[in-house]
């Protein structure tokens, strides 16, 4: 099992930014599918970006789009996620997680996730 550890979530009002990070102590991200969801109450859980095994291969859903990129220092073994033009209805839990490949599988069903980190945006 891979250990995930979500931090740099907060309280940001409207058109601000943040960015998310995600490291593992047991296992070397890049050898893995990563990406991120999140989760919202009332919601479903949304995938938010994945990054892929290939190097700079990624995606991002379509209502972050041109808002938030995901990337990954291969030497801090820290996958990211910069958050800018941030929205109220960004506001949730987002969780990292990882899979073994391929990286057909979606992200809300990888198999490992960390506890979360809050993202609070105001209007």
């Amino acid at each position: 099992q891979v250990q995930l550890a979500e931090s740099g979530g907060g309280s940001v009002q409207a058109g601000g930014s943040l960015r998310l990070s995600c490291t593992s102590s047991s296992h070397t991200l890049s050898s893995y599918c990563m990406g991120w969801f999140r989760m919202a109450p009332g919601k479903d859980r949304e995938a938010v970006a994945k990054r892929y095994i290939v190097p700079g291969a990624t995606w991002v859903a379509d209502s972050v789009k041109g808002r938030f990129t995901v990337s990954q220092d291969d030497i801090k073994n820290t996958l990211y996620l910069q958050m800018n033009s941030l929205k109220p209805e960004d506001t949730g839990m987002y969780y990292c997680a990882a899979n073994p490949p391929p990286c057909g599988v979606a992200v809300v069903d990888y198999a490992d996730s960390g506890q979360g980190t809050q993202v609070t945006v105001s209007s």
